[in-house]
């Protein structure tokens, strides 16, 4: 006998599916352990810029002064070169209103003593070709008297020696009389005679040599007088060029002077050009730090802060030291951007919503004091462009993606603890292409 309440309760004759479903479960497992699989890395980053004139540039003042007014406030945009305030003078260097005139008529007197020295100079190297002309006339009158004392002495020299023969013949003469004196062959006038004629010819010989003397005396008197001369005339010269050396030293102080003086001319232009403070390039003005007028700025001192317009963003990403050997040039990076909606499936790129691609341009080699290396990435041009609503600062989680595997496998690598793969993106060189473009 069947009793209905007990089959009703226990089901003993109903056909369960529960092996069935047991074995599309084991298979549809088996199926999801075969799927592809993407190794990625999840990094953190910020927004930054790809040049550094095109991070937020400071406002200095570029002289001490006090703030006369304002042009702009915070928030205004402005173009490179529009005026931002107006500075007015603080130091007492710089208060003549007429300071650039009165220097630059500083400078012209200047010049005009240069040129004064320049006129000495050439007059004096007039004094000097004169002293030389004359020098050289006053040699050659000395030349030419010499010349005429050295014929003079060749005829007294001549005279000499005809008044020596003739001395010698009256000797002889006066010998002989002698002789005839003595023996009584001559009288004592004709003796006298001979005695006469030899004394006015040792006499004539006596004047002859003292004139022939007094031309060799002559002679080297002349000697002395030209080198005395030219002794003379080289203290002239010297002297005058000592004056015209003195000339040009002023001539060259004046250049320094003039030079400084000009500097200083120019200096004093280009600072009245700094009592405007301009725009360094387009973008928007923030954080002023002065609250208004008559407020004193140093040099070099803060005013405030310009945001440029025009900026090629990009992201630097940190990352693990134990991570960093799998990252390289040229590898793909999803970015998710704060305050844009995304989903993300780490595993499988393509099908995420919201992120944003990107590519690995530089890694630092050093490790800053966090313990982590520093990465920078692009936007990709080949994919989806980056959002502009991005500011510099804004907060990105980054996911580099690796190697494609299979389900089973990085299940596997994770229960074991291996790293990722080692990936090499397909559109890096390698060191020995690059070596062999170069």
């Amino acid at each position: 006998m069947k009793i209905k309440s007990f089959e009703s309760i226990y089901h003993i004759q109903r056909n369960y599916k529960i092996k069935r479903f047991f074995f599309i479960f084991l298979a549809l497992n088996l199926f999801v352990l075969f799927l592809p699989w993407t190794q990625n890395i999840k990094v953190k980053g910020s927004v930054t810029t790809l040049y550094q004139e095109h991070r937020p540039q400071q406002l200095n003042s570029p002289i001490p002064g006090r703030i006369s007014k304002w042009y702009v406030k915070n928030g205004d945009f402005v173009k490179k070169g529009d005026t931002l305030l107006l500075l007015s003078e603080i130091k007492d260097d710089y208060m003549d209103p007429k300071l650039v005139e009165r220097t630059e008529q500083q400078v012209k007197s200047k010049k005009g003593v240069r040129g004064y020295y320049e006129a000495k100079i050439g007059t004096t190297n007039a004094q000097i070709q004169s002293i030389v002309n004359s020098r050289e006339l006053k040699l050659q009158q000395l030349t030419v008297k010499l010349g005429q004392l050295k014929i003079k002495l060749v005829g007294e020299e001549a005279d000499l020696k005809a008044v020596t023969n003739e001395l010698l013949l009256y000797e002889d003469q006066y010998q002989r009389q002698k002789k005839l004196y003595d023996e009584g062959l001559v009288s004592l006038t004709q003796f006298q005679q001979k005695s006469v004629s030899y004394q006015n010819a040792l006499a004539k010989k006596t004047a002859s040599e003292n004139k022939l003397a007094h031309t060799h005396q002559e002679i080297v008197n002349i000697n002395l007088e030209q080198s005395a001369t030219i002794q003379d005339y080289s203290d002239k010269i010297n002297k005058t060029e000592g004056e015209k050396f003195q000339s040009m030293g002023l001539i060259e102080s004046s250049t320094g002077d003039i030079a400084k003086l000009e500097n200083q001319v120019s200096n004093y232009k280009i600072r009245r050009g700094l009592y405007y403070v301009l725009a360094s390039q387009d973008g928007q003005i923030a954080d002023l730090k002065k609250a208004g007028l008559g407020e004193i700025l140093k040099d070099g001192e803060s005013i405030g802060s310009i945001i440029p317009f025009n900026v090629d963003y990009a992201v630097e990403i940190f990352i693990k030291p134990v991570d960093q050997p799998l990252i390289k040039l040229g590898q793909k990076v999803m970015c998710v951007f704060d305050g844009f909606p995304a989903i993300v499936f780490s595993g499988w790129p393509n099908s995420c919503y919201g992120t944003f691609s990107g590519k690995i341009i530089a890694i630092e080699s050093n490790i800053n004091s966090k313990g982590l290396f520093k990465a920078l990435v692009v936007e990709d041009g080949n994919q989806k462009p980056w959002p502009p609503q991005i500011k510099i600062g804004t907060g990105v989680k980054g996911i580099a993606i690796l190697n494609d595997v299979s389900i089973w496998y990085e299940l596997w690598r994770n229960i074991n603890g291996f790293p990722p793969d080692f990936y090499t993106p397909t559109n890096q060189e390698s060191p020995s292409a690059n070596e062999k473009n170069k």
